[in-house]
């Protein structure tokens, strides 16, 4: 007797996609992460974060950036990613007219806090094709070590 709503042909939903790509075009994106963990949607670039005993690893995937432009900053646990990738679409006022816009363009500025064992003297920064490693190492933890009384 009801019909469900996954039997909506598929471009169905896809019109409510292109709908809000074309209201975030016009107002501007929210902004709003889903939740706690995330962030916004489109927010570029979008980074993976892991570590081993050694060091913490940052990789940011940001294609189509010039390294030479790209500012990486670590100043009180906190590691800053800034930059900005070009935009690929015409000029304003050429006859050209855009259909889609899925790609990212502007600046960009990502802020990451780490923990407090990493040694700001131990960072590198590699860039290569498209992804963007930073290598931070960590502080030797402290070792218990045995006073002998006299």
């Amino acid at each position: 007797m009801y019909e469900s709503l996954l039997n909506f042909p598929g471009a169905f939903f896809g019109e409510f996609d292109r709908l809000r790509r074309e209201l975030d075009d016009v107002f501007g994106a929210t902004s709003v992460p889903t939740s706690i963990r995330s962030v916004a949607p489109g927010t570029f670039p979008s980074i993976n974060v892991g570590n081993t005993p050694d060091s913490l690893d940052v990789y940011a995937f940001a294609p189509g950036l010039d390294a030479s432009k790209i500012d990486v900053q670590l100043d009180r646990g906190v590691l800053t990613i800034r930059g900005e990738r070009p935009s690929a679409l015409p000029e304003t006022g050429s006859q050209a007219s855009v259909y889609s816009r899925e790609r990212a363009s502007g600046s960009f500025h990502r802020a990451i806090s780490l923990p407090d064992d990493v040694d700001a003297g131990k960072i590198d920064a590699s860039y290569r094709d498209g992804v963007l490693h930073i290598r931070i190492g960590r502080r030797a933890a402290p070792q218990p070590q045995r006073i002998t009384v006299q």
